[in-house]
């Protein structure tokens, strides 16, 4: 397990200011009671769980074709958003369990990654993930689950998860649409109604489980986020995968070119390796290649980085935060 690892309470200094008081020493004062709030917030450290999804050969050779780890991947999309994230790494598909002393109870939120393992597997690697994702759930951690990761949480608690008839998803999710639930959720605050969206899965969730609420579909899949709640408890998944950047997209395709060739998507070596050069050439943030851009249809929502993973920065504030404050 990796780690990437006081407040100091401020009371309401003018609860007894006299009504006398002019108006704008009354503003003042609820300026300084606002800043004093925000600051109290800010220095709320959130811990969160990164649940590694993934065997740690897969994400060597993801690694050996430009990519980066899910962890990097992660931390890096939580600090765009909020600097007070600590992260802990559990290597949950290879069977690493939380160490003596260590509980889910020292948790603020928990990140479930993708994964190129499938739910429906009957092996070890999977049946373990599938019993730790009931123990976060059932423990009242705010989870989230990018692709696998909503699968898993889908299938642990009684969901229906399958390979994609429809084929599968990679590279761009394209046109991803909101419902009225989706439209009304916070996860989506800061996301247009429909949008595209970085992605790699051939397996989908069929059927949400008790409590689930499809959030977002596509042509390709009719669950591309949803929400899963029971009583108190609560789960916000993604099918794809905001945590992403282009050269992660390049590396997956390069590693898995023959698989893309023989199902069609590229008709030769010389086809992917243009993709994975041209992705690659857009870099973590996909900015400076107008032509690019131009070429594969990305428009501001894959571009920016801020609003590709917006996801993350709703979840934190809406979720996990005050999961911090009320464990603080």
């Amino acid at each position: 397990m990796s780690k990437d690892m006081d407040e100091q309470g401020l009371g309401n200094t003018f609860a007894t200011v006299p009504i006398a008081v002019p108006s704008r020493l009354r503003h003042f004062a609820r300026t300084l009671a606002r800043g004093a709030r925000r600051c109290h917030k800010e220095r709320t450290t959130m811990h969160v769980m990164i649940f590694q999804g993934s065997p740690e050969v897969s994400q060597r050779s993801t690694a050996e074709a430009g990519g980066r780890s899910n962890e990097a991947l992660f931390q890096e999309a939580f600090r765009r958003h909020d600097g007070s994230v600590r992260t802990y790494t559990l290597n949950v598909a290879d069977g690493e369990r939380l160490p003596q002393g260590m509980s889910l109870a020292d948790f603020d939120g928990v990140v479930i990654t993708g994964s190129p393992l499938s739910t429906y597997e009957d092996t070890p690697a999977v049946k373990g993930q599938i019993a730790l994702a009931r123990e976060v759930f059932a423990a009242g951690i705010p989870t989230f689950g990018s692709c696998f990761g909503l699968q898993l949480m889908s299938a642990a608690l009684g969901g229906d998860v399958r390979l994609n008839p429809r084929g599968r998803e990679i590279g761009i999710a394209r046109t991803i649409i909101l419902n009225d639930a989706g439209r009304a959720h916070p996860m989506y605050r800061d996301k247009p109604a429909a949008f595209d969206a970085l992605c790699s899965h051939q397996d989908e969730v069929a059927s949400l489980p008790q409590g689930g609420t499809v959030l977002a579909s596509n042509l390709v899949s009719d669950i591309q986020a949803a929400e899963i709640v029971q009583g108190e408890n609560s789960f916000w998944g993604v099918q794809y995968h905001p945590e992403f950047d282009f050269p992660m997209i390049a590396a997956l395709i390069e590693k898995r070119a023959a698989r893309h060739i023989k199902e069609g998507l590229a008709r030769d070596a010389e086809a992917v390796a243009t993709i994975v050069a041209d992705f690659r050439a857009l870099g973590p943030d996909g900015a400076g290649r107008t032509d690019l851009a131009w070429r594969y249809g990305l428009k501001p929502d894959l571009l920016a980085a801020p609003v590709r993973h917006a996801e993350f920065g709703c979840w934190l504030e809406t979720k996990v935060r005050p999961h911090a404050a009320r464990r603080a």
